[in-house]
């Protein structure tokens, strides 16, 4: 097998990805090609492999680097898997923009990596590096498999999954640890064993829509008058959530500072109380890059310097499809896929999460039918941004950006049509070169 890690600076990830793979027998002896576009890190990805390599996994894997994109190509060829983990214009310059501007005009958020007018600025800078790396896949590896794990999700993945031929899955945690979360943080631990779920919608925003424990009793109402009961009488970091369980009947897959900017009823100018009413951390995502980067200076050694390092397979989907297309066993995941039928009442363009079959035939989602219609309805406030931002960057028109950030929830409850149009010509002239030009 031939993997090729796209974004392999990213080297925690990369050591839960790629050593997982290394602990798998069918996987254990694959060529792995690391790139990126930073030298250094991709040098320390490189040596922290090794090492796990060399413990691990006896040394039968193959580690070979490619830096810079006139190398991609070679990194690519005849790869079977490719996993994609880039950050393109990274926290410095192109997150801090995506903060402060909209600060500018009394728009705060909370991570703005999905949507918000920072999703919709990330979505515009990665997709054309995206395309580059689909027009050279389908070049020198036509049969891959891309295993997307960049946000924003559903944009990302959408775009490959409508525009080129890439055989395209994204891939997101908030559906692996969405119902243990809730169950331990409600005092139902005794439930975990044995359950059965059933969860779908949109990456972020895919909705627990069954949950029942080992002898088929059905979990929610006592989640609910549980969930209810908590929001009410303390302050908790998942109050967004459960807010959603009493308006809307159901818990949500992705957290609570992530959903509180999701749409228009938590961040609000006019009601500044909300903030401390719900426990919304605004500026999380600036927070957590700049804790991550000292993290990182701290921990570098104990990852890259350290010839005794050892690895033990973690929950990541990603080495589990890999073996179940090579070995044809059947996994189980919650996949972001095209909606070919998949949710009846979210329309087709749609990039939908889904639970999917893998096996050796690929990845095959699952037909779910129809959402409640306020589930639903909550999903297609997202899911016009998602087809507005990825037909912005088709077509190059700006004023398709304009309409993106127009229809987008958060921004348009607070900011008038006029301002939204400043903010957006601001951020697409502070992000200068990471952007194509858009007439």
């Amino acid at each position: 097998m031939k993997i090729t890690f796209m974004g392999a600076g990213s080297t925690v990830f990369a050591k839960n990805v790629l050593g997982d793979s290394m602990l798998c027998d069918v996987l254990s002896e694959s060529e792995i090609c690391l790139y990126d576009i930073d030298g250094a890190r991709l040098k320390e990805s490189c040596m922290m492999l090794d090492n796990i390599n060399r413990n691990s996994n006896g040394g039968k894997a193959t580690i070979k680097t490619f830096l810079g994109v006139e190398n991609r190509k070679e990194a690519l060829r005849g790869a079977d898997f490719v996993i994609n983990a880039i950050q393109v214009g990274g926290y410095e310059p192109c997150t801090v923009i995506d903060f402060e501007i909209p600060k500018k005009y009394g728009l705060r958020q909370t991570i703005a990596d999905t949507l918000g007018i920072g999703g919709i600025m990330r979505a515009l800078r990665t997709i054309p590096v995206m395309e580059d790396f689909a027009r050279d896949m389908e070049e020198v590896c036509p049969d891959a498999w891309f295993l997307n794990y960049t946000n924003p999700m559903a944009m990302l993945s959408g775009f490959m999954q409508r525009y080129t031929g890439i055989k395209t899955v994204g891939l997101c945690h908030s559906v692996q640890t969405c119902s243990q979360n809730l169950l331990e943080a409600l005092d139902m631990k005794d439930k975990l064993e044995g359950r059965r779920e059933l969860i779908a919608g949109i990456n972020h925003m895919a909705w627990l829509l069954e949950i029942y424990d080992k002898d088929g009793n059905d979990l929610y109402p006592e989640i609910r008058r549980r969930a209810l009961h908590k929001n009410d009488t303390e302050k908790h970091n998942d109050m967004v959530r459960y807010e959603y369980i009493r308006r809307l009947g159901y818990y949500c897959t992705e957290s609570s500072e992530h959903n509180a900017e999701y749409n228009p009823f938590f961040i609000k100018a006019k009601y500044p109380e909300l903030i401390d009413r719900y426990q919304i951390p605004l500026d999380e995502y600036p927070r957590r890059c700049v804790k991550q980067i000292d993290d990182w200076n701290k921990r570098r050694d104990e990852l890259v310097h350290n010839t005794a390092l050892t690895h033990e397979r973690s929950r990541e989907y990603a080495s589990y499809i890999m073996e179940a297309i090579v070995t044809n066993k059947p996994y189980k995941i919650g996949g972001n896929v095209l909606n070919t039928g998949l949710i009846d009442n979210l329309p087709a363009d749609a990039c939908v999460e889904v639970p999917c079959l893998v096996d050796g035939s690929g990845v095959t989602p699952c037909h779910v039918g129809r959402l409640p219609v306020q589930l639903a309805a909550m999903n297609m406030t997202n899911i016009n941004v998602q087809l507005l931002t990825i037909e912005a960057a088709v077509t190059k028109k700006r004023d398709l950006i304009y309409n993106a950030a127009m229809l987008e929830p958060h921004t348009a409850a607070e900011l008038s049509i006029d301002d939204i149009v400043k903010m957006v010509d601001e951020l697409i002239e502070a992000h200068g070169d990471y952007l194509p030009a858009y007439h």
